[in-house]
């Protein structure tokens, strides 16, 4: 069972959200307070305060906090106001937007990442290049892939 008390030590405040182990949510989550993700989220996760994907989270959703701990699995672009911190065990496949990044030994990151002060302009202003192999786009069926820029939203 959850420890309040074990998590609270963890991320060094105490945690007012809580998404258990073997818990699946498909859509979007919301924290007011910190908040910690144990099960796996699939679509969107936002947190106004410290939000922990936790070394047993799947997380499959773009996340957008203050502050941000990853020490599970994450697929999705990551935005931290404030600081995002990946321990040892975390897994990020997805672009992070942060002020501050710390990434510990033994992380395995794949993306982009962009370091500004003001991380809503950065997110504003990057563009987005996506390949479409031979016939994966709709309406494409020509020899050579297709390059879309797109503005991110």
């Amino acid at each position: 069972m959850f420890d309040k008390s074990r998590a609270a030590a963890e991320d060094g405040n105490a945690t007012s959200g809580y998404l258990g182990k073997g818990s699946r949510v498909v859509g979007s989550l919301s924290f007011e307070g910190p908040a910690r993700v144990e099960g796996a989220v699939e679509g969107e996760i936002t947190a106004q305060d410290v939000l922990t994907i936790g070394e047993t989270a799947v997380v499959n959703a773009k996340i957008l906090g203050n502050a941000v701990v990853i020490q599970g699995r994450v697929t999705g672009d990551v935005t931290a106001r404030k600081r995002l911190e990946i321990r040892a065990t975390g897994r990020l496949v997805g672009n992070i937007t942060t002020p501050n990044l710390v990434i510990h030994d033994g992380v395995v990151f794949e993306g982009q990442c962009t370091m500004s002060s003001d991380v809503r302009a950065a997110d504003k202003d990057r563009k987005v290049t996506r390949v479409f192999p031979h016939g994966d786009h709709d309406g494409d069926a020509g020899d050579a892939p297709r390059v879309a820029a797109e503005s991110a939203k």
